[in-house]
């Protein structure tokens, strides 16, 4: 029986065990829009500079910065905005480099622990693309949720990092219908203008309502649903049967309210099961019609409204902070029919793999079923994962996918952050040394526990990581790959 509300649980082949935690109940309100010059930003700071990096989360740090969450910030007009060059800047020539065997040596303990069962796993130098670490890391196992990095990736490869996902209405062959074609957007908003969801920035029902009503002249009686953009099931294949509905998972749909959530604002609420149909439903409430079926729209049919979602990189923060698993399906298929694949789990898959291997990343070994990382039928290699990541931090600015890879690392969690996926560990032990320096998707099923992402070790270097327990109980796997991590925070590994 599944516990986790938000992230990836269940059975895993001839494996059990307990799942990741819910996130802490005193979680910070839904988050604000974040524009990409914020997460250039960001990452400059939390990045680029040295040893103080993630420190700018602090409060004294935030002060002396005059951060804008900054307790103490004095108050005034604006400065005028920077110039942004989105560069991750090695440390100065000075400063001595980790070696493969001064890893060796830092890891050899907490890589040897128990609780970690089989550990795989991949460490890189993003500065220089030197693997200074493996263990068995070209080995196939099932990712959970760190499936999401290659989502992530391929869509950020594949569209433009301001694409948005259109719903429109148009009219029937009677005037009287209106016929919603669903594009793929699950966020849209049921609460009134000027409230945020869970999805920030996401469209309004009420503002489309509002278009229809104007365009309409209010003479709407029925409302229909096209459909068509998404084939096959809305469950993946090697889902459990009670993924979908549940907390942290529903049926893939290519229109609904909240993500198919009962409450717009409490992220691990009950999903509905038939995410689609109830947004036909409340469409047509509000207009004062009823709600029929499916329907093709005609070609070249009036267009009574459209509504769109928030930006792509904004999108993906529900995904890799916060682990939504329907939103990673979501940009999978939004992936597929950018590069001509059917809009299903198997065209996503396929989309993703494509991408990936086109832009030059091995992919020997993956196996894809879904976009979310719910599916125990997911393989990847723990190197696949550090790898795209490696690319991600790279320092020079060069390399194209870089460019474009870049707001992965801004939207991974951060270790005791406000919010997402790591807001209860790094808080105690070992792993508390990489509270605050450490940046990583976590992945959890049944005797499963992954995590990747990134650390500053104390000489400033940024180095990447992948981490793949198999048959290890959560709780303590957990611990002790944050104790993995905690430890190339504090080595300097030379």
């Amino acid at each position: 029986m599944r516990i986790e509300p938000t992230g990836e649980q269940h059975p895993a082949p001839a494996t059990t065990g307990s799942e990741e935690p819910p996130i802490a109940a005193t979680e910070a309100p839904p988050r604000r829009r974040r524009k990409w010059p914020w997460i250039a930003a960001v990452l400059v700071v939390l990045l680029v500079l040295g040893g103080g990096a993630f420190a700018a989360v602090q409060p004294a740090v935030a002060n002396r910065l005059e951060l804008p969450w900054a307790p103490n910030k004095p108050k005034g007009d604006p400065p005028a905005p920077l110039a942004v060059n989105r560069q991750l800047q090695p440390p100065g020539p000075s400063a001595p480099s980790p070696t493969p065997a001064g890893v060796e040596a830092a890891l050899k303990g907490p890589a040897g622990a128990a609780a970690l069962g089989t550990l795989s796993g991949s460490v890189i130098d993003p500065a220089t693309g030197t693997a200074l670490w493996a263990k068995d890391a070209n080995k196939p196992l099932t990712p959970a949720s760190t499936t999401k990095v290659l989502t992530v990736a391929a869509a950020l490869l594949a569209l433009d990092p301001g694409h948005q996902i259109s719903t429109k209405v148009v009219q029937g062959a009677d005037p009287g219908t209106a016929i919603v074609v669903a594009g793929g957007d699950p966020t849209i908003n049921s609460l009134p203008a000027g409230k945020d969801s869970i999805y920030p920035g996401s469209a309004h029902l009420d503002d489309l309502v509002k278009q229809v009503m104007e365009a309409s002249g209010g003479k709407i009686e029925q409302v229909q649903l096209d459909l068509s953009v998404y084939q096959g099931d809305g469950i993946g294949p090697g889902w459990a049967p009670e993924d979908a509905p549940s907390t942290y998972a529903a049926a893939v749909e290519p229109v609904m309210l909240d993500g198919g959530r009962s409450s717009a604002t409490d992220e691990k609420s009950m999903r509905v099961a038939n995410p689609a149909r109830g947004f036909a439903e409340k469409f047509a409430s509000k207009l004062g019609a009823s709600a029929g079926g499916t329907a093709k729209a005609p070609e070249g049919a009036k267009v009574l409204g459209e509504v769109k979602s928030a930006p792509l990189t904004e999108l993906i923060s529900n995904v890799l902070n916060h682990s939504d698993n329907l939103m990673g399906d979501a940009l999978a298929r939004q992936t597929a029919l950018a590069t001509g694949e059917p809009a299903s789990f198997q065209g996503g898959a396929k989309a993703t793999l494509d991408v990936l291997k086109k832009n030059g990343f091995n992919l020997d070994g993956v196996e894809l079923s879904d976009g979310s990382g719910l599916s125990v039928d997911n393989r990847i290699p723990a190197k696949v994962l550090a790898e795209v990541l490696a690319v991600a931090a790279a320092p020079d600015g060069k390399d194209p996918r870089t460019a474009k890879l870049r707001p992965l690392l801004g939207d991974l969690s951060v270790a005791g952050g406000s919010s997402g996926r790591l807001v209860t560990r790094y808080t105690s032990g070992p792993e508390a040394a990489g509270r605050g320096w450490v940046r990583a998707k976590t992945g959890t099923l049944s005797g499963v526990n992954t995590l990747a992402g990134v650390v500053l070790d104390k000489d400033g270097h940024l180095l990447v990581f992948a981490l793949m327990s198999l048959g290890s109980e959560s709780d303590g796997a957990r611990s002790a790959l944050d104790a993995v991590v905690a430890e190339l925070r504090g080595c300097g590994c030379r």
